[in-house]
């Protein structure tokens, strides 16, 4: 992970904070976060605290995180910053899947739920959201899981090879 998509990530979780409690990430996932933004050499002063934190010290995390935010420059948060941030992400996923770093289903998964939901479903992630779909049929049929991972990897590719080309936030080719 390189400090572009460390700091994306946390846009998002930033962005998941003001929402539902049952959609707020929680403290183990920020501290993660702060370590991941730690590794990525993300600078800032209370980064370490915060990725320092042991679990009984989880508590903590929000208030660190927001010192975090603060110190990176990110507050207060744009809608148009936030866009960007998922497309980094999906883009990072999406490498991950091809490189096989990151299991097929469950990044399919985070692509559909943290990016192509929340960005209005764009056409460039929508091969991706529909392999996410076919693992929740409607029937009772369980899914070829290997076709869909399949899929999935391809989809994952060609997303890629997309975004390399033209893929930005504000493109209209690009929804």
């Amino acid at each position: 992970m390189d400090a572009v998509v460390a700091i994306s990530l946390m846009r998002m979780a930033a962005a998941d904070l003001a929402g539902e409690p049952w959609q707020r990430p929680s403290d183990a996932h920020l501290v993660q976060l702060g370590l991941d933004a730690l590794l990525a050499d993300v600078e800032a002063p209370s980064l370490p605290l915060l990725a320092g934190l042991a679990h009984g010290e989880y508590p903590r995390a929000r208030e660190l995180f927001a010192l975090v935010l603060e110190e990176l420059g990110l507050l207060p948060l744009a809608s148009d910053g936030l866009a960007e941030a998922r497309w980094t992400a999906a883009q990072w996923w999406a490498g991950q899947i091809v490189a096989r770093r990151l299991d097929p289903v469950h990044g399919a998964k985070l692509i559909h739920q943290e990016s192509a939901a929340e960005l209005g479903y764009p056409e460039a992630l929508q091969p991706i959201v529909d392999a996410a779909r076919a693992l929740d049929p409607p029937n009772d049929r369980p899914p070829d899981q290997q076709h869909i991972r399949d899929r999935v990897i391809s989809a994952a590719r060609d997303f890629l090879a997309t975004a390399s080309r033209n893929l930005r936030p504000g493109c209209r080719s690009c929804r």
